[in-house]
């Protein structure tokens, strides 16, 4: 018999709860608050069957672009062919959690503006940009020896006999 090709093939492991994980979904689940704008990763939850995407979408990152009472349409990308679509879908809040993609840019800004502010508190002007990693500073090698060594010529007639 061949293999089936339906909606939730193959999703054996990808869809199952995590281990300790099973049991009544949390009830941060419910309480959180999505708004328009914000980033969210589709995360399947197998305990839930309503409301639950594709097994292609599951992992992926999205933008929220229309907020419901029981669920939030998320904008995710799909490369089909040679172009990249955004396809734009309804998830239940149970299937997709915050995404914690851009919290590094978040911080990264935090930094910038005590910089800037320590900065101007003592009257001079810093570039916040971020730089490439230069080459590694040069250094002199102390105390090696020089040894040479030259090579001894091969001699077929000793090698067959079994060596000198």
């Amino acid at each position: 018999m061949p293999a089936g090709h339906g909606v939730r093939c193959r999703t054996r492991d990808s869809f199952s709860r995590p281990f300790r994980k099973k049991g009544y979904i949390a009830l941060t689940t419910y309480l959180r608050t999505y708004k328009i704008g914000d980033y969210v990763d589709v995360k399947v939850n197998g305990a839930v069957h309503k409301g639950m995407p594709h097994k292609f979408y599951h992992g992926r990152t999205g933008r929220i672009w229309n907020v419901t009472k029981h669920a939030v349409g998320v904008e995710v990308n799909k490369q089909v062919g040679n172009r990249i679509i955004r396809k734009r879908i309804h998830v239940r809040i149970e299937h997709v959690q915050p995404s914690r993609c851009t919290e590094e840019i978040r911080m990264r800004k935090i930094q910038n503006e005590k910089l800037k502010a320590e900065a101007k508190a003592r009257g001079e002007k810093i570039s916040t940009k971020r730089q490439p990693e230069g080459p590694k500073p040069g250094f002199m090698v102390e105390g090696a020896t020089l040894e040479t060594v030259t090579p001894i010529p091969y001699d077929v007639v000793n090698d067959l006999k079994g060596g000198y």
